[in-house]
């Protein structure tokens, strides 16, 4: 509706400028209305008597009104919509209708370094406009992405405010290198974070997923491209003034599933290991959570202001975020304000410049919930006179009491806060050659800054068992500065009506330079220096060398496309770059790469004429190399470390080689094969597409251990190779257009991807350091197989689990052989040890909207079916399954000899440390679901004469429930929790996983997933 009136606003401008609009005496007066085929008014519609200059446009509500000569034909016409012409015998009042062209209305959508029709398209592009990103009220415009392209898989790292998506399109492709696409804001790569991006300044977001398409972008382009486009004035328009606003409240989805008092009580008796602790009692029943969580709210605040002059636009605007979690103090703020315009200047110059810039807080990410999940319920958090304790002292635990009271309590002494600020800039300037039309220069500037201050600060005895412990704090700051410049030389031309011609040539070059440093104390003074003056601590000041960094590296491009189109029938795209990256080894920096693609228009054709069921039919395929380099700079001279020792009677630093240099590292390789089919059915009713695709990357960038005599651990060099495939498919459809006033539009889009790592260093089979075997997917689970418990009368129970005689005990499968009796050979041990695929077998995302009059129900979804899922709150890592009654523990159905057919083992089983023997094994789950991210109502009082006599153009307000509902969930089913990952796998659990399984996202203990309700407002005048 929003791309209908700003159509209908642009040919409005666009006639009044230079439509002649003389109006003649004539014998007939004729008054009317021009609608569009949903029965909407449209605005600045041309109504011109044929063969004169005689006409008018239509008004704000459709109407004209014009006197002609009797029998006179009327030109009705509007961009975007067939030429309808009426003949006119008498008096009267006419309701013209005028319908889409399809041809007219193609979608344009940005390529790189230009933009191109829909139908050229050859590559694998998938576009989403604004009003669809809005469906999704988000503080990152990645939430409102996710789930709506096929083969574009963002996933949760974090659910505190403020936190970025893992973004995957296509699947992982580098082991040691960066998997994150290139993001590109208003032509320009951006530097900076997701999160820095208002989403009500973004106008289309376009995503690059196949090499043909993103090799225009070189190396930054390896893992696909998302173009972001911001919003412009229109040329020549007046001024518009626009509000978009929203509040809401955020509610627990679900607590964490902890056992109660009772259930805790039978549990430590059941067990058998430990005795009530000083602070516990039977009849003591304390729900943890409930004094934790308080209610969160987002709120957000967006005022713009955008028009044009002669010749040019511009449009400013500011806006504000503001998102507050469940957890005390933790919260997100964003002030951003927006810039541009873009001026032509005679006939051949044109100049222009767009400024995002904005500040942002994240506080309280030291506040973490796993000491309030292990504090067993049965512990009393009151003294006799009813003021909470400090601490609650467990059979073996002390824990430090922390509730909402607490934490607020502590405001000026426990805390973490991040401020950034960013500024990402523009400038363009362009010409245009008078004697060779179609030919035009044009340079591009980017220049951006973004630093931040992270600084911490924890008062005396805060968050410790013990009331003196010194306090402590710290404080982290970056700088990162890029500049980035482009020539390009482009040509675009039309010969004979059928042969289309675009060409582009580049030349760019850019640098960053990234700084951070860091400084701890101890033992403040007093809690009002916070992290602002460590000089002044009485403790310890440390100036760790392994957190101070500088980096500088710079890149150089040269690049050629050329696009030819036939008739519109028969596309061709053909691309030749060339990268040369400081990051590299000399003599290996500069790598040229293609990629072509080709279209075929199929219903351009004239046997398909007849073909009245098909609309649109195009064939496409497409081949192109990439490359990677993002390792970090300075990869190919080694480290050196440091490591202080005594020299005598005083110390002295030492330092040695901590990793090899590589004088041979080179770019990693990737080569892609696109194939795809884009079709449109029964007159636009139905439309979609569907690709194939199969990537293999080489010379993997990978960081390869050496054996400890050698003195060093590791070296970076180019070894390995991956493959990913998969298959893709979109689907859109009218299911009612305008019938009896009811419209009705659905979407679905599903895909599937099957990624396996091919080769591994020294040609090895595995690398079980860092969970990588040749033949499986990157991301997989490398442990025991949980195959049930352990029953009485089970078989071989004394040869597989010798000396442990406890039913009810993890059951594992046994992967050895067996003898001719069929009795294994072995106990279990670490052979069997499998390795167990993460992949889903598909996943996708649908959406729906059905409007009546000015009423309109959206409802966006999610699903997934199969793969792995990780949970550290069941898995023995997270340290709250142990099943022993030491701390708090999940709620679980376990095994006892009147509960046989349990999933979970017996309490106070066999041990390994302390938890269940083979306890990873019941972290694993499901990876299904079905989820309903976002229902929304609203209503438009587009139609009513009081809000056009206040002179408001437009005004929609609605209500939005977020994350109401998750179906066919077997994690949800269990747990009754969101089965969406919010933790690396080095975070949020008792005992993280290392840091190189950091990729295995996981469900941890981190800031509850929320429901949240709003309320907004979109407003324009």
């Amino acid at each position: 509706m929003k791309d209908a009136k700003l159509r209908r606003l642009f040919g409005l401008l666009f006639l009044l400028c230079f439509l002649p609009l003389t109006v003649w005496a004539q014998s007939l007066a004729i008054k009317g209305v021009v609608y569009d085929s949903t029965g909407e008014p449209i605005i600045g519609a041309s109504v011109l008597e044929k063969g004169t200059t005689n006409g008018i446009i239509t008004d704000l509500d459709g109407n004209f009104s014009l006197q002609v000569k009797k029998g006179a034909v009327l030109v009705v016409s509007f961009i975007g919509y067939k030429t309808q012409e009426v003949v006119v015998n008498s008096v009267q009042s006419l309701k013209i209708t005028l319908l889409e062209d399809a041809k007219a209305l193609d979608e344009v959508v940005v390529i790189g370094y230009g933009t191109a029709r829909r139908s050229d398209v050859t590559g694998s592009i998938a576009s989403v406009q604004s009003d669809k990103l809005r469906e999704v009220p988000a503080t990152n415009i990645t939430y409102a992405l996710q789930s709506r392209i096929a083969g574009v898989d963002m996933s949760q790292t974090s659910s505190k405010p403020g936190a970025n998506m893992q973004i995957r399109i296509r699947g992982t492709r580098s082991l040691n290198a960066s998997n994150d696409p290139l993001v590109v804001l208003d032509g320009i790569p951006f530097m900076g974070n997701l999160s820095d991006i208002n989403p009500n300044d973004i106008k289309s977001m376009d995503i690059l997923k196949d090499a043909s398409s993103t090799a225009i972008y070189g190396s930054r382009g390896a893992n696909g491209v998302i173009l972001i486009t911001t919003f412009k004035g229109a040329e020549g328009s007046s001024a518009k003034v626009s509000y978009n606003g929203y509040f809401g409240i955020k509610d627990i989805f679900a607590k964490y599933p902890m056992m109660n008092g009772e259930e805790f009580v039978k549990l430590r008796k059941l067990a058998g290991k430990y005795t009530n602790g000083v602070d516990e009692s039977d009849d003591v029943n304390t729900d943890w959570q409930d004094l934790l969580y308080k209610t969160g709210i987002v709120t957000s605040h967006d005022v713009g202001v955008a028009g044009g002059t002669k010749g040019g636009s511009y449009s400013f605007g500011a806006g504000y975020y503001r998102d507050e979690a469940v957890i005390p103090t933790q919260s997100y703020d964003r002030y951003s304000i927006r810039g541009s315009f873009d001026q032509g200047v005679g006939k051949y110059f044109r100049f222009g410049l767009s400024t995002n810039t904005n500040y942002n807080i994240t506080q309280g990410s030291q506040i973490g919930i796993y000491n309030v999940l292990s504090a067993s319920p049965i512990s009393n958090p009151y003294n006799e006179d009813g003021s909470l304790k400090r601490t609650i002292q467990m059979p073996l635990d002390t824990q430090f009491l922390l509730t909402k009271s607490v934490i607020e309590g502590l405001d000026d002494s426990w805390i973490n806060e991040a401020k950034a600020l960013g500024t990402y800039n523009t400038l363009f300037a362009e010409v245009k050659t008078p004697w060779i039309e179609g030919l035009k220069y044009r340079i591009n500037l980017g220049l951006n800054y973004r630093t931040s201050e992270t600084g911490s600060y924890t008062g005396e005895g805060v968050n410790s068992t013990t009331a003196d412990t010194p306090s402590t704090a710290s404080i982290t700051n970056t700088r990162t500065t890029n500049w980035a410049v482009e020539h390009l030389l482009s040509y675009d031309n039309t010969f004979a009506d059928k042969h289309r011609v675009n060409v582009v040539a580049m030349f760019s070059a850019e640098q960053t330079v990234y700084h951070s440093s860091n400084i701890a104390a101890k033992d403040v003074p007093a809690d009002y220096f916070q992290y602002y003056n460590l000089g002044r601590a009485n403790g310890e000041i440390t100036v760790n060398p392994d957190y101070q960094n500088y980096q500088k590296s710079g890149l150089m491009s040269w690049m050629g496309r050329a696009m030819y189109s036939y008739d519109d029938k028969y596309m061709l795209m053909a691309t030749v770059r060339s990268d040369a990256s400081s990051r590299l080894a000399k003599g290996h920096q500069w790598h040229t790469y293609p990629a072509i693609s080709a279209g075929w228009n199929i219903k351009k054709e004239g046997f398909m004429n007849d073909v009245a069921v098909i609309d649109a039919l195009k064939l496409r395929v497409g081949y192109g190399q990439t490359s990677n380099q993002a390792v970090d700079p300075y990869s190919t001279l080694g480290l050196l470390s440091t490591r202080p020792y005594n020299f005598g009677d005083a110390y002295a630093t030492g330092y040695y080689v901590s990793k090899l240099p590589n004088p041979e590292l080179g770019w990693e390789y990737s080569s892609t094969w696109n194939f795809g089919v884009d079709f449109s059915l029964f007159n636009g009713r139905l439309s979609g597409t569907m690709e194939y695709y199969i990537q293999k990357t080489s010379d993997l960038l990978l960081s390869v251990n050496m054996p400890s005599t050698s003195g060093v651990g590791s070296y970076m060099g180019n070894i390995g190779k991956t493959e990913n495939k998969g298959i893709e498919l979109t689907l859109n459809g009218i299911i009612l257009n305008n019938y009896n006033g009811w419209t009705w539009e659905a979407g679905i889009n599903l895909y599937a991807n099957r990624n396996k790592l091919t080769e591994l260093a020294s040609k090895s089979e595995r690398d079980v350091s860092n969970q990588w075997f040749v033949g499986s997917p990157i991301d997989v689970i490398y442990d025991y197989k949980k195959i049930g418990l352990w029953q009485e009368g089970d078989p071989y129970f004394d040869v597989l689990e010798p000396g442990e005689r406890n039913l009810g005990m993890i059951k594992v499968e046994y992967t050895g052989e067996y003898d001719d009796t069929g009795k294994p050979v072995r106990a279990i041990g670490e052979a069997d040890r499998q390795v167990i695929s993460m992949e889903p077998n598909f996943q996708g995302g649908f959406n729906t909207r059905v409007a009546y009059k000015g009423f309109d129900l959206s409802v966006v979804g999610a699903f997934k079916n199969g793969g792995k899922l990780i949970s550290s709150l069941y898995s023995s890592n997270g340290y709250l399954n142990m099943l022993s009654s030491r701390r708090g523990n999940v709620k679980v159905d376990y095994w006892t000899p009147e509960n046989t057919d349990a999933k979970y083992p017996k309490p106070g089983g066999v041990m390994s440390g302390d938890n269940p023997k083979y306890g990873s094994t019941l972290g694993y789950f499901s990876a299904s679901y079905m989820k309903i991210r976002t229902i929304t109502l609203g209503y438009n009082f587009a139609n009513s004469k009081w809000i056009k006599n206040l002179g408001v153009e437009s005004l929609r307000a609605y209500v939005t429930v977020q994350n109401p509902f998750v179906f066919f969930s077997p994690y949800k089913d269990e747990s009754g929790m969101d089965p969406e990952t919010n933790s690396y796998g080095n975070e949020n659990a008792a005992v993280a996983l290392p840091d190189n399984l950091k990729r295995l996202l996981t469900i941890g203990t981190n800031t509850p997933s929320t429901r949240n309700y709003l309320f907004g407002v979109n407003l324009t005048f």
